[in-house]
Parts: structure tokens; C-alpha cells; sequence
């Protein structure tokens, strides 16, 4: 669904571009006629996204880039500039689900330090990376997303729930550092979000744990929502598109829960 916000011709910085809510997050930036550049470790992923964007008359190139590494996240920045000339939005996808259904004493430190590394510290490299070209150009938008667990606690996830909470954190300082520059800084926080990790990790562990079937486990997710749904890729996607485009141009540092009603309700 095209939404006309007036992004024609930006250049879009995607991380995480490929998988789960990824790549509507992708297809709905190229649907509004956006230049991409689709980052992330996994290029035998990417690359079929990339090949649909372009066979629907788009352009976006492919970056091998893990996250975690600053200097990698600077190199995703200057290949960015290099075949685009400028970067005008930087949309930080890409994350990880940490350990399920333990307690914060279960969690070893091995999987508590792996999940704040991808879901804080990835975001964090990625902004540096492209800061200096925003205040440059007085110009950015950075759409973090985030999650509603770092907006409410939630038992069996303290790990992501932390990294989720820091990004937040994250997201506030930068919107006021970097706001003299014309920059904005924003944060979608998803709720549970159809697609592969809910239905292949989220769903089953709770079925487990409850003893019941996996469709009733997601019914009871879907009802913790006032809507009574659980959210889509899609559903994300627009909320970014949102945040990225002028139509947000005196929105900076929120939270945009983007759950059916649960994390603000």
C-alpha cells in the first residue's frame, strides 16, 4: 500500500531488510520510491529483497554488514554515500529475541551480553555511522524499533526486555543531541508480530510451558491486545514510514507503540 509521504527519491539506510517484519519494512520504503540500501550479515537473504525492489523498477544495493562491528557500520555508511551521494533516513531493524521463558537467574551472561550487543549497541553503531553526514546535510531521520517489552516488564524475557529498554535510552539522548541539526530520532516498538520468530519460538514455548496447543497460544497472545490481534509486518512498516517522512516533522525521542493497545493502555 503506497501512503504518498513524500518519500520519492530518499535514501534509505535498512538494517535487518530481509527477515520477519524486515522486509515489509523494505518493500513498503520502496513502494514510496525510496533509494536502498539494505545492510545486514546475511546477504543470501537480502539479495531476493533487493531482486524484488528492483524488478518493481527500484533501486537497492546490498551491504554485508554486521552491526556489531563499528567499523563495519562505518563502511555501511560509506558505501551508502558512495552510490547515492547522500543517506536521508536511517531505519535500524535489526535485532534478536535473546533467551524465552527464562528467569533474569537462568539467563547465563553469555545470552544476556549477546542481546544487548545486537539490540543497543547495533543501533548505537549504525547512528554514529550516519550522524555526521546528518548534521552535515542538516538533515536525517532515525527510526529505531524497538519493542513493547522495553516499555513494560515481562517475565521470561529480562534479557531483551533490558536491551529494549536501553534502546529507548538510546533514542532519547541522540533525538536531543541531535535535534539543533534537524535531525529526528524515533522509536516504533512493535508488539508480538505475526511471522517465523513468533510462530517458531514465541508461540511454542508457551504452549509448552502452559501445556496447551500452539493456536491457543496465540489466541491468548491476541487477546492481551485491546484490539484482540496480533500485529503485521505491514502494521510496522507504516508506522516507520510515518516517522521517516516530514509528515513527523516536529515528532522526535517518542515511542510509538505499535501493538493493538497493551504496552500504552
Amino acid at each position: 500500500m503506497t501512503m504518498n509521504l513524500e518519500l520519492k527519491g530518499r535514501v534509505v539506510l535498512i538494517t535487518g531488510p530481509a527477515k520477519g517484519m524486515g522486509e515489509a519494512v523494505t518493500m513498503a520504503f520502496a513502494d514510496e520510491g525510496c533509494r536502498l540500501a539494505l545492510v545486514g550479515r546475511d546477504t543470501t537473504a537480502i539479495e531476493p529483497v533487493a531482486a524484488r525492489v528492483r524488478a518493481a523498477g527500484g533501486e537497492a544495493i546490498v551491504i554485508p554488514c554486521d552491526i556489531t562491528d563499528e567499523r563495519q557500520c562505518q563502511g555501511a555508511a560509506e558505501r551508502t554515500l558512495a552510490a547515492y551521494g547522500r543517506i536521508d533516513v536511517l531505519v535500524n531493524v535489526a535485532g534478536g529475541s535473546g533467551p524465552i521463558g527464562k528467569t533474569g537467574w537462568e539467563t547465563s551472561q553469555k545470552e544476556f551480553n549477546e542481546i544487548v550487543t545486537l539490540n543497543m549497541t547495533g543501533c548505537f553503531n549504525t547512528m554514529r555511522a550516519v550522524m555526521p553526514t546528518f548534521a552535515a546535510q542538516r538533515y536525517g531521520k532515525i527510526v529505531n524499533v524497538g519493542g513493547t517489552f522495553g516499555m513494560r516488564g515481562r517475565a521470561g524475557r529480562m534479557a531483551y526486555s533490558a536491551s529494549k529498554w536501553g534502546l529507548r535510552g538510546i533514542t532519547k539522548s541522540f533525538a536531543l543531541e541531535a535535534g539543533p541539526f534537524n535531525v529526528n530520532v524515533n522509536c516504533v516498538a512493535p508488539g508480538m508480530v505475526e511471522g517465523p520468530r513468533f510462530r517458531g519460538k514465541v508461540v511454542p514455548e508457551m504452549a509448552r510451558r502452559l501445556g496447551i496447543s500452539e493456536e491457543a497460544a496465540a489466541e491468548r497472545h491476541a487477546a492481551d491486545y485491546a484490539l484482540r490481534r496480533v500485529s503485521t509486518g505491514e502494521d510496522v512498516a507504516n508506522a516507520c514510514l510515518f516517522l521517516a517522512s516530514d509528515a513527523s516533522r516536529q515528532i522526535t525521542g517518542v515511542d510509538l507503540p505499535v501493538d493493538g493497545g497493551w504496552a500504552a493502555l
